[in-house]
């Protein structure tokens, strides 16, 4: 027993002699140090040697393997934990990510604000009810671009979460209710183009009531806050996955963390039917009904035409020039409807699947489907620039106030600047 003792005590001194592997691991002297005090506390309850290729976790930062009781020093530099982030990735690689990101995140957040500015700037697009759902859906999007994008784009990029735990859930908050109310305002103006086309004017100004528009707007926010902050906070969502959460959040490497958000049954269901599914059945039914509709009013424009019917009878002339903007206004609706499905549909879908075939859905693939809703944030102010001329006009005026072609001279005297244009066949001024 002595001899063994002796034999053991003499092993850890050749372990801890100075410069013994600290060309190869710097940490080597604080291991070796850490074994001989081992030894020499614990020698009655000094486990059997470790077979070779079996691994011992120091305070989770290295693991040693052992041949016979000498652990190999080349080993311990392996186990040094790396540099975080696009390791996998090359170099070019990883520069078209970060590019990548940032112009989405770019066009997304000054897209966003050329939306708001030009209808708060141009009298003729506030007189439209439907734009006021469309400047609160562009502030929605602003949000999701300054708020959630970024802190999203620096996990992907690191794979690491530095910002605790409680910025966590804060931001996966913040995902869900700004996600969910931009649907909600998709719903609301398919709804509110369901009664401007489909109904006679005198219906439309009933039902689209500055009160009721303010009630919509406001349930667009309210609503997404009882499945966004109140579940999360709370912990609902977590119920009977909180181990799979807390091994998802933690790497191998104790040194790195994720901002993991991971669902149960219950609040998959719910989360997804209330934010995407039953929105989505009512834009469907709206917009299957708006297309019969402007159908049938450009057969009505056709026969009119083929009948001969007199340019210069004004009322004629006014019915067909309020067809043809309604007609146009539902196909740029609907694209961007179908623009927001081939975003979100993906996420959606792997939403509810995940929890019934016990989360093996690849990260790569969440990461893909989020990031593609994301997208969808920058493309909202995209189509409203090529596909509805009235806020092109006004982008135009925005963006190139100082050109003449844009600018007219001012209704309200020399030395008041402003700029005018046609929309919609009136003139109207931008201040």
């Amino acid at each position: 027993m002595n001899s063994a003792l002796r034999q053991r005590s003499t092993r850890a001194k050749l372990i801890y002699q100075p410069g013994f592997g600290q060309a190869d691991c710097p940490q080597a002297g604080v291991v070796a140090l850490f074994l001989r005090c081992d030894l020499l506390i614990n020698q009655k309850h000094r486990p059997e040697p470790m077979a070779e290729g079996q691994r011992w976790s120091l305070h989770g930062y290295m693991n040693l393997r052992y041949r016979g009781q000498m652990p190999v020093m080349e080993d311990i530099n392996k186990s040094i934990p790396e540099a975080h982030g696009l390791s996998g990735f090359s170099m070019p690689e990883r520069i078209a990510l970060m590019a990548f990101l940032s112009l989405v995140m770019l066009m997304s957040v000054l897209g966003n604000l050329l939306v708001m500015v030009a209808v708060c700037k141009d009298r003729q697009l506030r007189k439209i009810k439907t734009n006021y759902f469309i400047v609160s859906l562009a502030f929605a999007d602003l949000l999701v671009s300054v708020l959630v994008m970024p802190f999203g784009a620096i996990e992907l990029i690191h794979q690491n979460w530095i910002y605790g735990e409680t910025f966590c859930l804060v931001r996966t908050s913040l995902d869900v209710l700004l996600t969910t109310a931009s649907i909600l305002h998709l719903c609301c103006i398919s709804l509110d183009r369901y009664y401007a086309i489909c109904c006679q004017p005198l219906v439309y100004g009933n039902k689209m009531t500055p009160m009721r528009v303010a009630l919509m707007l406001g349930g667009c926010w309210v609503i997404p806050t009882f499945i966004s902050f109140l579940p999360i906070m709370q912990g609902w969502n977590s119920i009977g996955i909180t181990h799979l959460i807390e091994q998802r959040r933690f790497s191998e490497d104790a040194n790195v963390t994720q901002c993991v958000f991971m669902v149960n049954k219950p609040y998959a269901l719910t989360c997804s039917v209330v934010a995407f599914y039953i929105p989505l059945g009512l834009m469907v039914l709206a917009y299957q009904r708006i297309y019969v509709t402007a159908r049938a009013h450009a057969r009505q424009i056709s026969m009119l035409q083929r009948a001969g019917a007199s340019a210069s009878d004004s009322a004629d002339h006014q019915r067909n020039h309020r067809m043809r903007t309604e007609t146009k206004a539902a196909k740029t609706l609907c694209i961007i409807m179908g623009c927001f499905c081939l975003c979100w549909a993906p996420f959606f879908v792997t939403n509810v699947v995940d929890p019934f075939i016990d989360y093996t859905v690849p990260e790569q693939l969440w990461t893909a489907c989020l990031w593609l809703g994301y997208i969808n944030s920058m493309l909202n102010p995209i189509l409203y620039a090529f596909l509805n001329k009235s806020f092109r006009r006004a982008f135009l005026i925005i963006l190139c106030c100082g050109n003449k072609r844009y600018r007219r001279p001012s209704i309200l005297g020399p030395g008041v600047p402003c700029a005018a244009t046609q929309i919609n066949g009136s003139t109207h001024v931008l201040k």
